[in-house]
């Protein structure tokens, strides 16, 4: 089997199919020493014919994406996923830092084609939609993973620092965070909701993992959150 390589902070990581290759805060790449993160977390692996990605955590889960971001998946912790694109990218947040690192095969078994429109309207990235006030609450959320994507690490911002950000006030953020989860959940976004009804108390991080993946919302459309500091209040 062809060798991967492991994109993360400008750095590249060569991983042989002879031995499993970790990540985590004490593995082959360390991520950080962030105590919320595991010392090992994610391990790739060469097993029958293909490479895989397995999440060897207990309690920490990772969002997976092809380059396109047009495919996405959530990795639990005891879950694993073969490496089928020849890019792939991953997130996942550890406390309130959230990481990105690219995954490079030089085989690429499936192909993607992007699928995602934006209209002057508002953002849609099919089967889902967002209103324009919807995409910049995620924006407002995703500014520091998105601001420099080449650092692989951004922090995750309070609601209250985000609905700053936006010039909203605490009950209008709040309540366009749960219309934003509750709309993700019903088309099958994991990670969104704690049980019984209830919204997960992680959901910011999980949906900026999930807008980042699937190219909902990209760097480009950071200059809307100024604009829209200045202007009226959200629709």
């Amino acid at each position: 089997m062809n060798p991967l390589r492991v994109e993360f902070c400008g750095e590249f990581f060569d991983v042989a199919p002879e031995t499993p290759f970790r990540i985590g805060r004490e593995a082959d790449l360390v991520v950080d020493d962030n105590p919320y993160l595991h010392r090992v977390f994610l391990t790739l692996v060469a097993d029958h014919g293909l490479w895989w990605i397995a999440n060897v955590g207990q309690l920490l889960s990772a969002t997976v994406s092809d380059a396109t971001g047009s495919v996405q998946a959530w990795l639990a912790p005891g879950a694993r996923l073969p490496i089928v694109f020849r890019t792939m990218h991953v997130l996942f947040s550890a406390g309130p830092t959230t990481y990105d690192l690219t995954i490079h095969a030089q085989d690429d078994v499936y192909n993607t084609s992007l699928t995602a429109q934006t209209t002057t309207s508002g953002t849609t990235m099919m089967p889902v939609a967002l209103t324009a006030s919807q995409r910049l609450l995620v924006l407002a959320l995703s500014e520091r993973v998105l601001a420099d994507p080449a650092a692989g690490r951004g922090t995750v911002p309070s609601s209250a620092e985000a609905a700053e950000r936006l010039g909203w006030s605490m009950t209008t953020f709040n309540r366009k965070l749960d219309n934003v989860c509750e709309k993700l959940d019903k088309i099958g976004v994991h990670g969104l909701r704690g049980g019984r009804g209830r919204l997960a108390t992680n959901r910011r991080a999980r949906l900026v993992e999930y807008a980042v993946a699937t190219r909902l919302v990209g760097p480009e459309d950071l200059p809307l959150l100024d604009a829209a500091a200045a202007g009226a209040a959200p629709a």
